[in-house]
């Protein structure tokens, strides 16, 4: 299975972006702000660049791709959604929330984007359910669950 988050606003404090299903649109993901650079100029982000830029609590996931699994957080139980293999981010998780404060690097799903670029209350536990579901049906088939993350669109929020 194949997920795309598309990211296209960034505010200070928050990032906005599309979530896709195998190349269909799902949900909004508010994430905290992008500030992902190549430091050092070698062509890619590693964990020595994230150390130079990430401020901790507050920092998006750098673009790239990595493996989603059904992790057991002591946060939120059984089966949370988690981003494997982001460098210099650990427990990064796919979870409900509305707006940067309920995340520390993570996603925030949810059904509609507020024009503050915020997920709508009443449309993030429902949108994190049913992207777990489609989740453990791929595990299930014995798929690996993948997740490239884009900053191709981002502009900065008016």
């Amino acid at each position: 299975m194949e997920l795309t988050l598309d990211r296209f606003k960034r505010r200070p404090t928050r990032t906005a972006g599309v979530l896709d299903v195998d190349a269909r649109p799902f949900c909004y993901v508010v994430e905290d702000t992008v500030r992902d650079r190549d430091t050092d100029g070698d062509g890619d982000i590693d964990a020595k660049d994230v150390a130079a830029f990430k401020v901790q609590g507050e920092t998006a996931i750098p673009a790239g791709r990595y493996e989603v699994t059904l992790e057991t957080s002591p946060k939120y139980g059984p089966d949370t959604l988690t981003v494997n293999g982001v460098p210099g981010f650990t427990s990064i998780r796919m979870h409900p929330g509305n707006d940067e404060k309920d995340t520390e690097g993570c996603l925030i799903l949810g059904y509609q984007l507020t024009p503050n670029l915020t997920i709508a209350y009443g449309t993030t536990k429902p949108a994190v359910a049913d992207l777990k579901e489609k989740v453990k049906a791929a595990i299930a088939r014995g798929e690996k669950v993948w997740l490239t993350v884009r900053d191709d669109l981002l502009q900065e929020a008016a």
